[in-house]
């Protein structure tokens, strides 16, 4: 039975925010969108807390709000945490400290994440990689792990690249190179970014970035958010075909699906490494 709603703890790291996607393409044509959203800062480890502590958040069973494992990772009931430490391990990283999700939860069963990512600490607490974990409109999912350079981590904006290997969108090849720009989530920090720019031969390509500011993630937080953004899963799938039929009018290209990569995950350690 859920215990009645309480105020986040101060230890909590997890958190509710709310904020702004951005999507500006400049090339060949011009077209931009720009969309409120809430999503959720979840550490692994207190997803079971959470789920005891709220009554409108559920672990791997139905609610207003829920987190399934299985939307995540290889889909398997080996468990969340386990998996992203799986691919530490195998990337040379240790394993053990704090692993953070920022995605948007299934609201009524249903959700859909473009992108989820995961802030991976080493047992020191110090930030150590980034999982950027990509999901199309064709069931499929790719991951990007990138270590984290130590003197970025402690200026609190991390710059990563790495090669675009999986197929998103229609409109972009595959021929091209990912920039991310974050500012994680850290103690003290209300503000949180994560800015994603696509690049081509030629330069910049697509650029899209999240705004976000943080809030205690509770009930009375979960429904404002819920009255607030209705239906906003379902909304962020309706966006992305009636975008599609937009740029199909302004007659971009549209690319041949290419099969999924071999490697369910691309990892980019640090030159050093």
């Amino acid at each position: 039975m859920k215990t009645a709603p309480t105020m986040e703890t101060p230890a909590s790291a997890s958190a509710l925010y709310r904020g702004r996607v951005m999507h500006q393409r400049v090339r060949p044509a011009r077209h931009r969108l720009a969309y409120r959203v809430y999503t959720l800062l979840v550490d692994l480890d207190e997803l079971p807390a959470l789920a005891r502590r709220l009554r409108l958040f559920s672990l791997n069973r139905y609610n207003l709000f829920s987190l399934h494992e299985r939307d995540y990772g290889g889909g398997d009931a080996r468990g969340l945490r386990r998996h992203v430490e799986r691919e530490l391990e195998r990337a040379g990283l240790p394993a053990g400290g704090a692993i953070r999700l920022l995605t948007m939860p299934r609201l009524l069963g249903y959700a859909f994440n473009p992108l989820n990512v995961y802030f991976c600490h080493a047992p020191d607490g110090a930030l150590q990689a980034i999982l950027y974990e990509v999901n199309n409109t064709f069931g499929e999912r790719h991951s990007y792990l990138i270590e984290v350079d130590a003197g970025q981590a402690r200026d609190g904006r991390i710059v990563q690249r790495c090669a675009k290997h999986f197929h998103v969108s229609p409109f972009l090849g595959c021929e091209m190179q990912y920039r991310f720009g974050i500012e994680p989530p850290a103690p003290g920090r209300d503000a949180l970014s994560v800015g994603v720019a696509a690049y081509d031969a030629q330069g910049l390509v697509l650029n899209t970035r999240l705004d976000a500011t943080r809030g205690l993630l509770s009930d009375g937080a979960l429904l404002r958010a819920f009255c607030a953004y209705p239906l906003l899963t379902l909304k962020v799938v309706a966006g992305i075909h009636w975008e599609a039929a937009r740029l199909l009018l302004k007659r971009l290209q549209v690319h041949r699906k290419p099969p999924p990569p071999t490697r369910s995950v691309t990892v980019i350690r640090n030159p050093r490494t």
